[in-house]
């Protein structure tokens, strides 16, 4: 049994799942179009009505918009819809996760017995991120990293989960609003969220939607707004932000491995512009390899 939130999450897959059955069924006539046109525009649950239309034979026929088109563009164009639909159903899918990952974690705490001590709570919560992972088939730090997300969405981030249940934004977004947030008081995060997401907020962000922005541009832009309305100074935050600095070490095939620093930004730019001059220098007429292989 699921929760209602749950089973809202699950009717939103199965709703991109109808579309995607109507553009495969559709074929090069693409007589389901309107299913992917109604999804497109926000209405999920007549897209899913509209999936079946045209498959019964007693159902009147869908008038081909483009009878004389061309079949290749046709096909095209179809597979550009199925690819803009596969992306929401990856967004709502991942919604689903959140919501089935939380619910789990609220009932195995309410069945598991109470901790006598703060290392048997620790077992207790190993034990619940180790059957998470199982069941994914994922590393016990990838499962602890998706419940951690999923707390903060379902208790901090209203809106984005909103927004990752209807395909709005997608999973790359969602985390970057989760890691962007970390450290802001509850005023801070939802007014980070609320000025990206809600565009009746004070002061909303202008241009394309959050979501239709690359991944990688929209991390600037939601770490611009933090930089200027966090609530601490930035000495302060990089004090704090320095004593977590570290070294990680991983392995990688053909006996190679990636050797990466978590380190102040002078001192790491101290590191690169080094290995960049020392690079440089080897460089010369009989030297094959390339600056990035040299430094």
């Amino acid at each position: 049994m699921l929760s209602a939130e749950s089973v809202a999450a699950v009717e939103a897959v199965v709703a991109s799942v109808a579309v995607l059955a109507a553009l495969g069924g559709a074929g090069a006539d693409r007589s389901n179009a309107p299913a992917a046109d109604l999804l497109r525009a926000g209405d999920p649950t007549s897209a899913t009505d509209l999936a079946g239309a045209g498959t019964d034979r007693s159902d009147p026929p869908v008038v081909d918009s483009l009878p004389d088109g061309d079949p290749l563009r046709r096909l095209a164009d179809g597979c550009l819809d199925g690819l803009a639909e596969v992306a929401r159903l990856e967004a709502r899918t991942a919604a689903l996760k959140v919501r089935l990952a939380a619910d789990y974690v609220q009932a195995t705490r309410a069945l598991a017995p109470p901790a006598p001590s703060p290392r048997d709570r620790a077992v207790q919560e190993m034990a619940l991120v180790a059957e998470v992972g199982c069941v994914l088939t994922v590393s016990e730090r990838a499962a602890a990293a998706l419940l951690a997300d999923s707390r903060a969405l379902m208790s901090e981030l209203p809106l984005t989960l909103a927004a990752l249940q209807a395909g709005t934004v997608s999973w790359a977004h969602a985390r970057i609003l989760v890691q962007e947030t970390a450290g802001l008081d509850r005023a801070g995060t939802a007014g980070l969220e609320a000025h990206f997401l809600d565009p009746d907020a004070p002061n909303p962000a202008r241009g394309c939607p959050a979501g239709e922005l690359v991944a990688s541009r929209f991390r600037v832009k939601a770490r611009t707004w933090r930089e200027r309305h966090h609530r601490a100074g930035i000495e302060e935050r990089h004090a704090t932000s320095a004593a977590d600095r570290r070294i990680e070490y991983t392995p990688d095939r053909d006996g190679m491995a990636w050797l990466s620093a978590y380190f102040p930004a002078d001192t790491a730019a101290g590191i690169w512009e080094r290995a960049t001059a020392a690079a440089r220098a080897l460089q010369g007429p009989d030297e094959p390899r390339t600056l990035t292989q040299l430094r």
